[in-house]
């Protein structure tokens, strides 16, 4: 399952990231659509708004299929036939979408059916795992492995950098279903969206049995988009497990959805209950998250609560080569440290 998500860049870094070619072969980046939905966020669960990318033919009539737009979106499907004047009147949950489901349950097949295809962008999701026979649980927070980058994450002001190939954090790219309902009333539709999710890989199988469909690569992510060109069969077959994630353990912080600090990422060491002084990819994703954080809050006023901990987990992690698989900690660790000394930065990124 995916419960729990982490998507904090700023608009115009999140835009740089997304860069890609067209048909043509020419580098652009996605257009925006109703950009002052975006909020970042560390921490971010169902009914909040994330970002997905989606083709513009869904938008435009005339326009290539290959060509992209971001567009914020609720997280949980509601389906276009829905006839209730209130989305959270909707009695079952389409937060996630099974894979092997998805042709026999209406409200997943007709969006499919359509081509509303679209790719959930994140940092990384978390998930929690229950030690057996208690009902403690652990959060883990789960992304692609990172390469050492070079140059600043922050945002530019010249449109020259935005051009250049993004070498800095891979974002995580879910596959999902999106789907677009008309309220009764008349009044402005709502775009929300699914995350379809797969059996576990082998490296996450000890956390959790159920894990996003992740789109490991450029070529995946065109041909899941491109609805015009990619019939749905040959689509359905990029949906499946992937051994290319790393993950760490952190605090729980995470465990309150209203907690949306960098400490959801931070790394901890589950036997001495501190900060984790990782290496590699943990390494890197600390000083990434430091360099241009959504907003910092006093830790004082974190709750402490585990209300909004997701009911599924497994037993706690074994020993194996998975286990140690967390090349991007000391990145994550040096960033993290980074921002604490720097000044706070507003509660909402400011619209450009």
């Amino acid at each position: 399952m995916c419960g729990r998500t982490s998507c904090h860049l700023p608009r115009d870094v999140l835009t740089r990231a997304c860069a890609y070619q067209d048909r043509q072969g020419q580098q652009r980046l996605p257009e925006w659509r109703d950009p002052d939905k975006y909020d970042p966020s560390y921490n971010k669960s169902p009914q909040s708004n994330s970002p997905v990318l989606l083709s513009r033919l869904h938008f435009e009539k005339d326009a290539d299929s290959s060509e992209r737009i971001i567009a914020p979106m609720r997280w949980g499907l509601v389906p276009s036939w829905f006839k209730e004047d209130d989305p959270s009147k909707l009695q079952f949950n389409t937060a996630n979408c099974r894979s092997d489901t998805i042709m026999e349950k209406r409200s997943f097949k007709v969006p499919l059916g359509k081509g509303r295809r679209c790719v959930v962008l994140a940092d990384g999701f978390y998930e929690w795992q229950r030690s057996q026979g208690t009902s403690q649980r652990q959060p883990y927070f789960i992304y692609f492995p990172q390469i050492k980058t070079s140059g600043s994450i922050g945002a530019s002001d010249n449109p020259e950098d935005w051009e250049k190939v993004w070498d800095n954090w891979r974002l995580l790219t879910m596959a999902g279903l999106f789907d677009c309902w008309e309220p009764p009333e008349g009044r402005d539709c709502l775009y929300s969206y699914t995350i379809i999710t797969v059996d576990s890989c082998k490296g996450l199988n000890d956390i959790h049995h159920r894990m996003p469909a992740i789109l490991d690569g450029e070529e995946a992510v065109s041909k899941w988009l491109d609805f015009g060109e990619v019939s749905t069969e040959e689509a359905l077959k990029l949906i499946h497990p992937t051994e290319n994630i790393t993950f760490h353990p952190v605090s729980p912080v995470v465990n309150n959805s209203r907690n949306n600090t960098p400490e959801c990422l931070v790394p901890v060491d589950l036997l001495i209950k501190k900060e984790l002084k990782a290496i590699g990819s943990s390494h890197r994703m600390l000083q990434w998250l430091t360099k241009k954080p959504p907003k910092k809050e006093d830790l004082k006023t974190l709750q402490k609560t585990e209300s909004d901990v997701p009911p599924r987990s497994s037993q706690f992690l074994k020993k194996g080569p998975f286990a140690t698989k967390r090349g991007s900690a000391r990145l994550l660790e040096q960033w993290l440290k980074q921002e604490k000394e720097e000044e706070p930065v507003t509660k909402r990124l400011q619209s450009q």
